[in-house]
């Protein structure tokens, strides 16, 4: 069963679990679970996706319950209209907080503006060394996406050389390597913590949150960091 975070006649809202796909894909054949197919065969009824987040990304995904309620949401995505804010676990000590606009490359080449904005909330140290450093330092980042490019977030922290922790494409590889063997997590740390939007249908300001994950509250935990969001 799927955690519903919001539902109404038009929207329902999940808490998607990292590791689980939106929807089928070619490109991950050795996946058998779908939240598209386990929140229709829940609610008994027809879903439509409004929007993506990754597979290894965990948190808040929005469903349309009818096809024009859905392209009435992708629309609003589509024209930044919606405020999306990430929770996201970096390698580094971050700085307070930053802005970046970064153009990013499409898979045909075509360049698009790209720009993220950022917060550190928190920041640990363990005491494992690790490569010429002696101890291991995190920070826990506030993100919010200001457009919605493939991967961006993920890539714009690469880009400015805090990449999230579990990242297998743009991330650490030693810092990935070490979670694996320490601490057997493979989990990427990118959640999707709200979005904030006008109801396509009614026009009421609609807020809706998503509580942490298990692995990215044990993560925090093992951090000493504060998991209250």
């Amino acid at each position: 069963m799927l955690e519903i975070l919001y539902q109404d006649e038009y929207l329902v809202a999940i808490n998607k679990p990292h590791g689980l796909l939106v929807h089928r894909s070619s490109i991950a054949n050795d996946a058998s679970e779908f939240a598209l197919q386990i929140l229709r065969d829940q609610l008994g009824q027809k879903v439509y996706p409004a929007h993506r987040i990754d597979r290894k990304t965990g948190g808040l995904l929005l469903f349309a319950l009818d096809k024009d309620t859905e392209i009435a949401m992708q629309k609003q995505f589509a024209n930044n209209q919606v405020s999306k804010t990430y929770l996201a676990l970096v390698r580094g000590y971050a700085p307070d907080a930053g802005e970046i606009d970064y153009a990013l490359r499409k898979e045909n080449g075509t360049l698009q503006d790209a720009f993220t904005a950022y917060t550190t909330l928190q920041r640990a140290e363990l005491d494992i060394p690790l490569g010429k450093h002696q101890t291991s330092r995190y920070s826990l980042l506030e993100v919010k996406p200001r457009t919605g490019r493939m991967h961006q977030i993920r890539k714009h922290l690469a880009h400015i050389f805090y990449p999230i922790i579990g990242d297998r494409t743009h991330g650490c590889n030693k810092q990935n390597k070490l979670f694996k063997e320490r601490w057997a997590i493979e989990t990427m740390f990118l959640h999707a913590a709200n979005v904030s939007f006008t109801h396509p249908v009614t026009n009421k300001a609609i807020s809706i949150n998503a509580g942490l994950q298990p692995e990215f509250k044990e993560v925090l935990k093992l951090m000493a960091m504060d998991f209250n969001f």
